[in-house]
């Protein structure tokens, strides 16, 4: 009878403590923990992809939350107005200034279109393309944000360009992750990460200086707590 108990004990623990993410790399089940008790929030998604697969915010929708997604593709765009239809979905190219920059266009849908040329290492089958960008701060003032709980943000090497017209002290986002490509490695693989080469990134001065506390690093994606946050 003991053991029925204890095989018992262990098949309820497979089953209540099965999690499922939605992310690469598992960031979404941090960033869960992290709001653990805020069961409504509002999220902005730079460079949001895909409404599921490999999506950080999902798992956030999935329980209540909404914010606003924004992608440079069409078609992902396209697929969130379909699976996320109650939500901001905007089909912008997010960089420094309004202006018309070079894409780096490998396919509709891919992850790795890019305004960053670094991004073409080792690769060949790309088109250039013009596109029109926008500030981050004049789509969030269009839209008349205040309130930011969590703020991801993944451009394929763009980040610093993005936020360098990013208000962060007015909106002042609670959680940020963002997407760190070390173009210092031989390989863009994950094994190849160095912890002492993020700790001297611009990505990493950038944050700290705004009162940002590194807290957490999982596949690419390095996750930064804002100094006030108590929820």
């Amino acid at each position: 009878m003991s053991k029925f108990i204890d095989k018992l004990s262990i098949f309820k623990k497979k089953i209540y403590s099965a999690k499922k993410s939605y992310s690469f790399g598992g960031c979404d089940l941090l960033i869960d923990y992290i709001f653990k008790s805020k069961k409504r929030g509002f999220y902005l998604d730079v460079g949001c992809q895909h409404p599921v697969s490999n999506n950080n915010t999902y798992l956030l929708y999935k329980r209540g939350w909404s914010g606003i997604n924004i992608d440079l593709d069409p078609k992902n765009i396209r697929l969130f107005d379909l699976e996320r239809p109650n939500e901001i979905n905007i089909c912008k190219c997010v960089s420094s200034d309004n202006s018309e920059k070079d894409l780096f266009f490998f396919h509709s849908g891919s992850p790795i279109n890019s305004l960053e040329k670094k991004t073409t290492k080792d690769k060949s089958n790309f088109s250039l393309k013009k596109i029109e960008t926008f500030t981050l701060n004049s789509i969030l003032e269009d839209y008349k944000i205040q309130h930011i709980d969590y703020f991801n943000l993944d451009v394929e090497g763009h980040e610093l360009d993005v936020l360098n017209n990013f208000n962060i002290q007015k909106y002042k986002p609670k959680v940020i992750s963002v997407e760190f490509i070390d173009f210092q490695m031989s390989e863009l693989e994950f094994r190849n990460n160095n912890v002492d080469r993020i700790l001297k990134s611009e990505l990493y001065k950038y944050f700290t200086s705004n009162n940002y506390h590194f807290v957490n690093w999982t596949h690419a994606d390095l996750i930064f707590v804002h100094e006030t946050f108590r929820d």
